[in-house]
């Protein structure tokens, strides 16, 4: 039977919930997407939006500057992944992630942390590691993953990492699902694929995985279970529970 932990029982008080239709027992391996999942990438990109806004705070509704950024920020994430996936299929996208990786190296700077983490990540993957394989399956570049992973020193809680290049096909695409799945050893069936965004979703249920939509980063509740996810949850923070 299907384990159902959205009904109002001890323990299972986690607001945000649909109803689940996870099947833990059968979860070996669990895989996890960087940005607006263990990366706070959409708090990020609205404070930098934010400050293109400030001179124009007058003419904004209630003059609320960073809840503008933020409407802006969610509003562009489905046309950028829409984008994103085009050029993919076209074969386009290393040259995209190219660029996006050149553009990382200048704005990074090395006396200043500028990859915020999900609250609650570490925390997570110390419950998680010691009971499932656990891998990093992103869209973002190769450079601009390992830089996150390093500055936090995520790395030793991976098996393996799949980027943005690593297959043919990145999501919404099965195949880095299924590329990180034959590097842990595991079935695609008996892995989760945790993420933020229906693109993240879509990959997982195309491969054959379970899948956890979560609240932190760009996707919402109702887009989150309009792909089917088998459990939606507010952040990471919340997935060991």
């Amino acid at each position: 039977m299907p384990l159902d932990i959205s009904e109002n029982k001890p323990g299972n008080e986690l607001p945000g919930l649909i109803k689940s239709k996870l099947r833990i027992d059968q979860i070996k391996a669990i895989c996890f997407d960087v940005d607006g999942t263990l990366r706070d990438t959409d708090e990020e990109y609205a404070a930098r939006i934010g400050k293109l806004l400030r001179p124009m705070r007058r003419v904004l509704p209630g003059q609320d500057v960073q809840k503008a950024a933020r409407r802006i920020t969610m509003t562009l994430d489905t046309p950028t992944n829409a984008i994103y996936t085009m050029l993919d299929w076209l074969t386009l996208d290393d040259e995209l992630v190219r660029l996006m990786d050149w553009m990382q190296r200048f704005h990074l700077r090395k006396d200043k942390p500028d990859l915020p983490l999900i609250a609650g990540t570490i925390n997570c993957l110390e419950q998680l590691s010691p009971h499932f394989k656990l891998a990093v399956v992103s869209a973002r570049g190769e450079k601009g993953t390992h830089q996150f992973l390093e500055q936090w020193e995520l790395h030793r809680f991976f098996g393996c990492v799949a980027h943005g290049q690593t297959a043919s096909h990145t999501k919404p695409w099965p195949d880095p699902v299924l590329w990180a799945a034959e590097q842990l050893g595991v079935p695609p069936e008996e892995c989760l694929m945790v993420g933020d965004t229906t693109v993240d979703i879509r990959a997982g249920r195309a491969a054959g995985a379970q899948t956890i939509g979560v609240l932190s980063g760009f996707g919402d509740e109702k887009e989150l279970a309009r792909v089917k996810s088998d459990l939606i949850i507010p952040s990471v923070a919340d997935l060991p529970k």
